[in-house]
């Protein structure tokens, strides 16, 4: 593979392209599905291919191809080049590229049980024990459980990117991935809860679960809540959050609004804006408490890489600092844009897709008080501990 790689370089180069990138990235995938006791069809995919880049005076190019021979390859390459000097002659910004700490490495997660040790029989198995688990949970209670919708993915991701500029980088990540709804319906109304684990690792992760256990908690916490749960007026007093609440609002609150293409306009009509602005590094956005970091070198974290899909070595970034905007997610398109280095945020889920500045691991960083000593001076307060979901309007400014 790594001929073809370096032939895409080449001929990128001879074509006309003043930077090349090329990525051969293979992922295995499979996944089994459960609704209210009853196996759903499963499903297992293998998707391979190249993706590739080119950057022609100024413009950018992207393609793909899933034949590796090099009369098909060549043919995409010809396109791409034509297609990026036909739009540098209406561009007025021309793309330019940060430099970067680019990697010639290669790195691998290895698994202690392997993804295709586990039939998908033992896997759907698993999923049914978890289902009766949750059922069992609140028999003899007024609740019952009329909705019931259980997901198991695994997926293995390889990847090899070459940079005509120098990156040589290999990776092999596996991943673990679980989901769940329960509805829960009683006597005093109804109540839903969505559940989602993910690690990479090998299956030994969805071992550590412990599914049935899982399930069969949080069903009986859903029974608990409709037959203990007290009416909420509402009003203005104290909020503690769970680490599940505090984790989506800074995903959706702070990660997405820190991508640097989305600050610049690029998500607008598919994803949405940012209230964040190029000029707001230095803005306060928090009390001096309030740290949050993105990190994909966290081992095993499901959004672990060490390099991205251009090469360039991942580290932790600091979104906010004390209450303040340090630095926006980059890609090294938008890293020269803004005048910094690329911090390693450019991301594919597939061969066929283009890599864009995206998050891994969104986090807000822990403080030096345990959750007694946030709760001990709350006279007036609610603790929330998880929630369905974080509303936000379409700049996510507003929040609720």
């Amino acid at each position: 593979m790594e001929d073809m790689l370096q032939f895409i370089l080449d001929r990128g180069r001879e074509l006309g392209a003043g930077y090349v990138e090329a990525r051969h990235h293979r992922v295995e995938a499979s996944e089994v599905m459960l609704k209210s006791g009853t196996p759903e069809a499963s499903a297992s995919s293998q998707s391979t291919g190249i993706g590739m880049r080119v950057l022609v005076d100024g413009a950018m190019a992207f393609g793909a191809s899933n034949r590796n021979d090099r009369r098909s390859l060549e043919a995409v390459l010809a396109r791409m080049v034509r297609s990026a000097r036909g739009a540098s002659e209406r561009r007025t910004d021309p793309i330019e590229f940060a430099d970067a700490n680019l990697g010639i490495a290669s790195y691998e997660i290895r698994p202690r049980v392997k993804f295709t040790d586990v039939e998908v029989a033992d896997r759907q198995a698993l999923l049914m024990e978890a289902d009766r688990s949750a059922v069992e949970a609140i028999e003899g209670t007024g609740v019952k459980l009329p909705g019931r919708y259980m997901s198991l993915e695994t997926e293995v991701t390889h990847k090899t990117v070459w940079t005509s500029d120098g990156a040589r980088v290999r990776s092999t990540v596996p991943r673990a991935s679980m989901f769940a709804v329960l509805t829960a319906a009683g006597p005093s109304g109804s109540t839903q809860r969505m559940i989602s684990l993910g690690e990479a690792r090998g299956w030994e992760c969805v071992e550590r679960w412990d599914l049935p256990s899982t399930l069969a908690k949080e069903a009986s916490t859903l029974a608990a809540i409709l037959e203990q749960g007290k009416p909420f007026h509402g009003g203005y007093m104290d909020v503690v959050l769970g680490p599940e609440v505090v984790g989506l609002i800074a995903h959706e609150s702070s990660g997405h609004p820190g991508e640097a293409d989305r600050v610049l306009g690029r998500e607008a009509a598919q994803a949405g804006e940012t209230y964040l602005g190029k000029n707001d590094g230095g803005r306060r956005v928090g009390s001096d408490l309030v740290n949050v970091v993105e990190d994909p070198t966290l081992p095993y974290s499901f959004g672990f890489y060490l390099f991205d899909d251009e090469g360039v070595a991942a580290r932790p970034r600091n979104l906010i600092r004390d209450g303040v905007i340090e630095e926006f997610l980059h890609n090294r398109e938008t890293a020269r844009t803004f005048g910094v280095a690329s911090n390693g945020s450019a991301r594919s889920m597939a061969f066929d897709r283009e890599p864009i500045v995206r998050m891994s691991n969104t986090f807000v960083e822990p403080g030096d008080h345990g959750l007694d000593e946030m709760l001990e001076d709350v006279k007036d307060g609610v603790y929330v501990r998880n929630f369905m979901e974080w509303n936000i309007d379409d700049r996510r400014f507003n929040q609720r």
